[in-house]
């Protein structure tokens, strides 16, 4: 349901107060017209965008109730504190809206509404990357979980780790605007390039229809009889250099010994097939 105009504009006044999530993905991002505008916002000069009309906003709002019940009800795991407000004990300026976090790990659950085309869960992870991280940040947890749902009925569960490094350039670039805000000075982009945050394996894939997996899939099971054939002759040929050995040759292959006492092993064109051993 859309809220009231009195409900918006109490929302959008309380926002004011403090950096969220969705602020943050701004603050990381490189759109400086975006940028401008959220630092105005947050100054009380202009007012928020009108999202009653945005119908993807929207789509959003209305999946999330079915987003956290399909989430559910495939884990087993249960939600609690849906769209709890929780402040940063520290930075006061810092807080999250979540919508909910995992009751059995105190993961930070977050709800989203994708649309098919281009979807992957590396962009959508990158997407997010900057709100996730600020709301594991605020409340102190140790993950998140990135439950979304797409247009063409997929549902994707990813989990992503707390990552300090990026944490600790997201406040860097949170508390510049932050002071940005107080002191009425324009902001810039901040140019920082967070490192990206692995996102934990989570699922099988088919690659059955893959034409380059089975070239050398094919190519790999030719070839590994050989290869361990390979792996045991370049031991062997090792061993038998004699421990005083400096060099060792013999039927087109020469043995080095370094000078840490690794022996490497070198083919010799040139050379005659049985070649006597020179010691």
């Amino acid at each position: 349901m859309i809220p009231n105009q009195r409900h918006q504009d109490s929302f959008a006044s309380d926002r004011r107060a403090f950096i969220g999530g969705s602020d943050a993905r701004i603050i990381m991002a490189d759109d400086e017209a975006a940028l401008l505008r959220l630092w105005q916002e947050k100054r009380g000069e202009i007012e928020p965008l009108d999202l009653s009309g945005d119908l993807l906003v929207q789509l959003g709002n209305a999946t999330e109730p079915l987003n956290r019940y399909w989430y559910e009800k495939n884990t087993g795991h249960t939600v609690r504190h849906v769209q709890r407000r929780v402040t940063h004990p520290v930075h006061r300026w810092m807080a999250a809206t979540l919508d909910g976090r995992v009751e059995a790990s105190g993961a930070v659950f977050e709800a989203k509404f994708m649309l098919p085309w281009n979807f992957s869960e590396e962009a959508a992870a990158e997407k997010h990357m900057a709100q996730l991280q600020h709301n594991m940040w605020v409340t102190a947890a140790r993950a998140a979980v990135l439950s979304i749902i797409t247009g063409g009925g997929k549902w994707v569960e990813l989990t992503i780790a707390a990552d300090p490094l990026y944490q600790h350039l997201l406040l860097t670039a949170e508390k510049k605007f932050w002071c940005c805000i107080e002191s009425g000075e324009r902001p810039h982009l901040f140019g920082i390039e967070p490192p990206r945050p692995r996102v934990e394996a989570t699922r099988t894939v088919d690659m059955s229809a893959s034409n380059a997996w089975a070239e050398f899939a094919g190519l790999f099971r030719q070839t590994r009889t050989a290869a361990l054939q390979h792996e045991r002759a370049k031991n062997e040929l090792k061993a038998l250099v004699p421990e005083d050995a400096r060099e060792a040759a013999g039927h087109g292959l020469r043995a080095k010994r370094s000078k840490s006492g690794a022996i490497s092993l070198e083919l010799l064109k040139d050379e005659p097939p049985h070649a006597a051993f020179q010691p």
